[in-house]
């Protein structure tokens, strides 16, 4: 009786020497779990966010392009009708008809004038390095032009912003298929009952979750769809 006794106090033993690391890894299975969870939310709202941060930058952009387009043809116009009065006024010169000449010279647009007025300042008609026209004159200007290049100017730099947050979005979603790895390999550990396995396995889950913390930490967060 008191051999028997013993072994089953030696086998208690054990039993309870084996469950103290068990107990302990399945403690530190549910924190890790219970991480990755926080994290894996964390990643999807990011993702979300920098999606439509992504959406309003292309769609900003697609609208500054259509108005770079309507002001560059406004410009365009302009640019032919100031090319138009200008030959017209110079053949009115020619013929000698003061009047009309007089007359077209008057319908010139306001941004035309100055340069018109710095170009017969050259003496064009008795100079002959003087420039071939008022439209080749630093003081010749369009506003429309120089409202599309402004326009384009920012509907590229609406482009580059959302190509920049569509990759901020993807960088969060590398870190939830990493995170995804370390749910895989926490599930995996408790397939095992040796606990130096399962603690093994563990620790590679770690060292991944390690890495996505790393790639989460090192990409922009965004408090809101707005926020920069």
């Amino acid at each position: 009786m008191a051999a028997e006794h013993a072994t089953a106090g030696v086998a208690e033993h054990l039993r309870e020497s084996r469950a103290g690391p068990a107990v302990a890894v399945e403690i530190v299975e549910g924190a890790l779990l219970a991480v990755v969870a926080v994290l894996t939310a964390w990643s999807a709202y990011q993702s979300a966010l920098w999606d439509s941060r992504s959406a309003a930058s292309y769609s900003e952009s697609a609208s500054l392009r259509f108005s770079a387009q309507a002001a560059n043809t406004q410009a365009g116009q302009q640019m032919l009708y100031d090319a138009t009065a200008f030959n017209a006024w110079l053949a009115a010169r020619d013929d000698g008809n003061d009047a009309l000449a007089s007359f077209l010279e008057r319908r010139f647009r306001a941004e035309y004038r100055p340069a018109f007025e710095a170009w017969l300042a050259t003496d064009p008609f008795h100079n002959p390095s003087a420039p071939p026209g008022p439209g080749t004159m630093p003081e010749y200007r369009n506003a429309s032009a120089e409202h599309a290049q402004a326009l384009d100017a920012e509907a590229t730099a609406a482009l580059n912003a959302g190509h920049r947050s569509r990759e901020i979005a993807d960088d969060y979603v590398r870190a939830m298929v990493f995170l995804a790895v370390v749910l895989f390999l926490t599930a995996l550990s408790q397939r095992f009952r040796f606990p130096r396995v399962r603690l093994g396995i563990i620790c590679l889950a770690f060292g991944v979750l390690a890495f996505s913390v790393y790639v989460l930490a090192t990409v922009d967060t965004a408090v809101s769809a707005g926020a920069s």
